[in-house]
């Protein structure tokens, strides 16, 4: 707290653009090094943003980095985390936390050992789209919370993405993919899940590339592509939830949340804001003012929350948090697997609220 927390990043991919202009902006955070298993984009990025380029090993004992951000592969989260831990860093991931949820225990159990935070994104449920729907929730103006519907309708990634491989491998999918975003929202809205029921199926056994130099190349698929499932929350709340690389478009709202007063149109969940709609009962549609949330927030955020957060207060973008979406999201597949309801064991506090304001600052 009063001092910028030392971000060093392993792996500088596409997503870390996102990061690192958010980061510019944030004076909760500074970028001090970057690691890449391509040392030239390191060297590229480290002299861009005016930090150090260095080795993974080096970066995650480097006793300026205070965090390290993890924007490596799914496959490579548990492994990076748990040698930045073993350096003595906080951590900080891209979603998932882990690719099972063995990795993801131990990476929560060595930050408690080593006394250092753990945090994941997705930190969208921070900006003003969620957050004004859960202030709407918290207010009462849809009475007592009784449903929530969840929709990503999609024909896939590989028809954009130039290198879609691992979507379509263990720890991929649709909803290990998107799910978190969309599971992270129900859980800030309505609160943690107690157990699951679902169904999954896959339409083709290869998929093809449509852009870049790999176009017209074909890569195998090994996970389901169209996920549902029905969410028990501890609140007695049923969310179902529909999350598909086989379809091609849909009308359907990304979130909705329904009451015995009222229901709410939820913006999309891999967005930081955008409209929330409520129709109370007896009413019509209304447009609700941003009233809670980061006003302009982008990825990042979750860190600087986490940044500026108390020792001993828990992250809005925890690491408990994730490792709980991450139970629910490997419930319903393997509940899709047996056809059996099947119990999510972990419990996480519902974060806690954002008041309406510019971004985490320094205290």
């Amino acid at each position: 707290m009063g001092q910028p927390l030392r971000v060093g990043i392993v792996g500088v991919g596409a997503i870390a653009g996102q990061y690192l202009s958010t980061f510019e902006r944030l004076d909760a955070v500074r970028l001090v090094a970057v690691a890449d298993l391509d040392a030239a984009r390191a060297e590229a990025v480290a002299a861009e943003q005016g930090a150090r380029a260095l080795t993974v090993e080096e970066l995650t004992t480097d006793p300026e980095v205070d965090l390290v951000l993890n924007l490596t592969i799914p496959a490579a989260h548990a492994e990076i985390a748990l040698r930045a831990i073993a350096g003595g860093k906080a951590v900080y991931g891209e979603k998932p936390l882990a690719v099972t949820l063995e990795d993801a225990r131990a990476i929560l159990d060595a930050g408690q050992a080593a006394g250092v935070r753990v945090g994941c994104a997705p930190d969208t449920v921070l900006g003003t789209g969620v957050q004004t729907a859960r202030k709407a929730i918290d207010d009462g103006a849809i009475g007592q919370p009784v449903a929530a519907t969840a929709t990503m309708m999609t024909p896939g990634h590989e028809r954009w993405h130039p290198n879609p491989d691992f979507y379509y491998q263990p720890g991929g999918g649709p909803l290990l993919d998107m799910g978190p975003y969309y599971v992270t929202a129900l859980v800030t809205l309505l609160g943690p899940v107690e157990s699951v029921v679902g169904a999954a199926s896959h339409t083709r056994t290869t998929r093809t590339i449509g852009s870049g130099p790999r176009a017209g190349e074909t890569v195998p698929v090994d996970v389901d592509t169209h996920v549902t499932g029905v969410l028990r929350h501890v609140s007695g709340a049923l969310s179902t939830l529909v999350m598909s690389f086989d379809s091609v478009a849909t009308r359907a709202s990304n979130i909705e949340v329904h009451g015995q007063a009222g229901s709410l149109v939820v913006p999309d969940p891999n967005g930081f804001d955008g409209d929330v709609l409520l129709h109370e009962l007896g009413g019509s549609w209304e447009t609700l003012p941003p009233s809670a949330g980061y006003r302009g927030a982008g990825r990042g955020y979750g860190v600087a929350d986490l940044a500026t957060t108390p020792s001993g207060v828990p992250a809005r973008a925890d690491g408990v948090l994730a490792y709980h979406v991450l139970e629910v999201m490997t419930a319903l597949l393997a509940a899709a697997d047996s056809g059996t309801t099947v119990a999510v064991e972990s419990r996480c506090e519902r974060p806690a609220a954002v008041p309406l304001s510019d971004g985490p600052v320094l205290g």
